[in-house]
């Protein structure tokens, strides 16, 4: 009988790519990940993960590399765990005649700047925006719009970029990292530039057309938007959750979604609910849902993605909440707790570290920030905020700033 296979298109840089694979071989399948650097994924060769060889930006290359895997394996699915991936497994999939996303709306959702000019159109609500492809438009954008301002890449994910812009010496500074060739590029150097939608930071998660719940989120300190933490689900009232989620599911109409997950990020701002950014994908790492509600997103995303029929029913309603570790400052980690001190604490459900001793730490303003990270659980907000604090005041590390450079 012919192994079911499912294909995987890279995902090694995300929260949610290792669990992708695992969770696909508890479905029974074999998982086979497609990676133009499969050596980042020998940590899971041990585990009967196969990783193959192919470049993942040519998609016939990777059309090519599946009809070879068809001669040997029963292709149930393909997918990605990982953003700028998901149109290309929406077009095999396409391809292979496979359920799967549309690609075009994926590609457009992609493209904040698209995507910000059809929720406007739409009607759903939006910060001010402006597309700037040079320093000269960046200036006369930030102008009309009005200082505050957020510059963003039009085309990017982890908050890679991002930085709020309050005067017009830091707009300048920003527009130079942005344009001189330090900032990386996914796609031709564009800048969304942003009014500053200020309130409460909120996420919906969503599957299909189902909000399965609200996510509230704090960021560390400006002007970067690094998430610090999150509770799930946010301690809202019903009127509150209403308004999220019926601006959550305009978004999906907006944009041409609805299959398989989204994760939009909004603001609660003195006018309501606005959107940020709507991702069509998992929110990072979906632990936090699964202890909270019983649910395993991922594991229901795969059930979609081969056909089968997936389940959203709770099986319990608790309050998760998560808090990145993060450094105050540049220098060499010369030691980090192995956080088993943490882990210890009832309530405590997870404690990840991202580094070790001696990592050299230079911070970006980003997701690549985080050194790592605790997540806790109770049956109320007040006993889960009180888990929390104590499991990540038992974490120590020291940093070792540079030596300074003089003359």
């Amino acid at each position: 009988m012919t192994r079911r296979a499912l294909i995987l298109v890279e995902g090694h840089t995300t929260a949610n790519g290792p669990q992708y694979a695992r969770a696909a071989q508890h479905l029974g399948l074999h998982p086979i990940i497609l990676s133009a650097h499969p050596s980042h994924y020998d940590h899971l060769a041990a585990e009967g993960i196969e990783a193959v060889r192919v470049d993942t930006g040519n998609l016939d290359a990777l059309i090519r590399e599946c009809s070879r895997l068809r001669t040997s394996y029963d292709i149930a699915g393909i997918t990605s765990a990982a953003e700028s991936f998901y149109a290309t497994s929406a077009k095999l999939c396409r391809y292979f005649a496979l359920p799967g996303a549309n690609p075009a709306s994926i590609e457009r959702c992609c493209d904040k700047f698209t995507q910000r000019q059809l929720l406007a159109e739409a009607l759903v609500p939006v910060p001010g925006y402006r597309l700037a492809a040079n320093a000269t438009e960046v200036e006369s954008s930030a102008d009309e719009i009005g200082l505050p301002v957020i510059l963003k890449p039009a085309v990017g994910s982890g908050s890679r970029g991002v930085r709020l812009c309050s005067t017009v010496d830091e707009l300048a500074e920003h527009t130079t990292y942005l344009l001189g060739g330090k900032h990386v590029w996914r796609s031709s150097p564009r800048i969304l530039v942003e009014e500053f939608a200020q309130g409460p930071h909120y996420i919906a998660h969503i599957m299909g057309n189902e909000v399965v719940g609200i996510e509230a989120a704090d960021f560390d300190s400006p002007p970067h938007f690094l998430f610090r933490e999150g509770i799930f689900p946010a301690p809202l009232t019903d009127d509150e959750h209403e308004s999220l989620a019926g601006v959550s599911l305009s978004c999906l109409r907006a944009l041409g979604l609805g299959w398989g997950p989204t994760c939009i990020e909004l603001r609660w701002t003195k006018v309501g609910p606005v959107v940020i950014e709507v991702n069509p994908r998992l929110g990072a790492g979906p632990l936090h849902i699964q202890l909270a509600y019983g649910l395993d997103l991922i594991t229901e995303h795969i059930k979609l993605v081969i056909g089968n029929g997936w389940n959203l029913r709770k099986t319990h309603s608790h309050v998760a909440a998560w808090r990145n570790l993060l450094p105050d400052r540049d220098g060499t980690l010369e030691w980090i707790d192995n956080g088993r001190l943490a882990a210890g604490v009832p309530g405590v459900a997870e404690v990840k570290l991202h580094v070790e001793s001696k990592t050299r730490i230079v911070r970006n303003g980003d997701s690549r920030d985080s050194m790592g990270y605790v997540m806790a659980v109770s049956p109320t907000l007040a006993h889960t905020e009180a888990i929390l604090q104590r499991a990540v005041d038992l974490i120590s590390w020291s940093i070792t700033p540079f030596p300074s450079v003089e003359g």
